[in-house]
């Protein structure tokens, strides 16, 4: 399934976002695999950040990286320097964009 989302950089904390997403952490990368994510892309205008997901159930990578230590400091981490974040409640399965138009 693909998924798309919106979240916001703050604009004084760009450049630490983009520094942060050059090194992001191994043991993360590796569990965001392993429930189900083949790839997973972010694109910035201006402080907008849109993602796109392709993985085979979302709601189920919310629920098993929810309370995962490395992405909960990844998540703290993201916080600051965020102003719209990725939620990964169980009420975040529904936070996807809705598709308008396809090719």
């Amino acid at each position: 399934m693909r998924i798309a989302l919106h979240t916001r950089v703050r604009a004084d904390r760009i450049e630490e976002y983009e520094a942060a997403h050059r090194g992001v952490p191994e043991e993360l990368t590796a569990a965001i695999r392993a429930v189900g994510v083949d790839s997973w892309t972010i694109w910035r205008s201006g402080n907008e950040l849109f993602h796109l997901l392709e993985c085979e159930d979302y709601a189920r990578l919310l629920g098993e990286l929810e309370h995962l230590p490395v992405n909960v400091a990844w998540q703290a981490r993201m916080a600051d320097l965020l102003d719209v974040t990725h939620d990964y409640s169980e009420h975040g399965a529904g936070a996807g964009l809705p598709v308008v138009w396809q090719l």
